[in-house]
């Protein structure tokens, strides 16, 4: 599913004009996005948790010529889900 596919289900089933929900959709993950660069914990209630974690330093291997390669420590972002979200099979 797409952003795109998104703000079409919330206009179809709110009857706001696609230009209007495009907007708050966007202006969502911008925040997200902004309080996640900021090192802030984002929690949504029955859906799941983001976060910044630090990954250490590590040495790995390149896969072709099995040289070891330092990989520095660095940030990502990790989600873990809420528990009303459970995958389906």
């Amino acid at each position: 599913m797409r952003k795109r596919d998104i703000v079409l289900k919330i206009s179809q089933e709110t009857g706001v004009k696609q230009v209007v929900v495009k907007d708050v959709v966007q202006r969502t993950f911008d925040t997200i996005m902004e309080a996640l660069n900021q090192g802030k914990r984002i929690e949504l209630r029955n859906f799941g948790v983001f976060q910044v974690k630090k990954r250490n330093r590590r040495v790995g291997r390149n896969p072709k010529t099995g040289e070891v390669v330092p990989v520095p420590e660095r940030l990502t972002v990790v989600f873990k889900p809420g528990l009303k979200m459970k995958p389906v099979k």
